[in-house]
């Protein structure tokens, strides 16, 4: 039980649509250890990938994935002690660049490591793929070293007219030495932000 308690700990807190939820909740970028992190309650409800290097006027007139994003992580297929089907692990905002980089800021608290980097590649019609990595604390053993790398994956199809993607991610949680702690799976819903985006679209009403 202390073993599958410590596993659920390194969850992250959490890779980032719909609802605010707690940000102390599991998070898509890094992960916390600390057991509250990863309660119930706080779950509301593969080749190489090189930077594109694609302007968005590059790829053919059509629809890009270059733009801001609104994300919802939906987990699906974990295992017991897991995020169980159908409850968003986390809720993010991601900017995908032109030169093929990418950024995302999730819901989870700041000082547990809430931001990813990662790089993207075009891999077919309206279809992409994503690499990105970040940084985890625990602040409740130590504020000042990383627990380790998390790494999450994306693969996405966007939609005709470029508002909407669907996908899944697949997140792995390390620790300094390399070796897996954890990983969770499950769907992505993104919404494109605009210039009429409201607070009222983020919370999905």
């Amino acid at each position: 039980m202390k073993t599958l308690t410590r596993r659920l700990t390194v969850v992250l807190a959490a890779i980032s649509l719909g609802a605010i939820w707690v940000p102390a909740a599991f998070a898509s970028c890094a992960n916390p250890t600390n057991e509250a992190h990863v309660a119930p309650q706080a779950w509301s409800g593969r080749g190489e990938l090189a930077p594109s290097l694609l302007l968005a006027s590059e790829e053919g007139g059509g629809p890009t994935m270059v733009g801001l994003w609104h994300v919802a992580f939906i987990a699906e297929g974990n295992g017991p002690g897991l995020p169980p089907d159908g409850v968003q692990v986390d809720n993010a905002l991601s900017a995908w660049h032109s030169d093929g980089t990418e950024e995302t800021v999730s819901s989870r608290a700041p000082s547990t490591g809430d931001v990813c980097m990662g790089v993207w590649k075009q891999v077919g019609d309206r279809h992409y793929k994503l690499n990105h990595f970040g940084i985890s604390f625990d602040p409740t053993v130590d504020p000042n070293t990383p627990q380790g790398f998390a790494d999450i994956r994306m693969d996405i199809t966007l939609s005709p007219d470029g508002s909407v993607f669907t996908g899944t991610f697949t997140l792995q949680q390390y620790d300094n030495s390399g070796n897996l702690l954890v990983e969770i799976k499950g769907d992505l819903v993104g919404q494109r932000v605009t210039l009429g985006t409201t607070v009222a679209n983020l919370l999905g009403s």
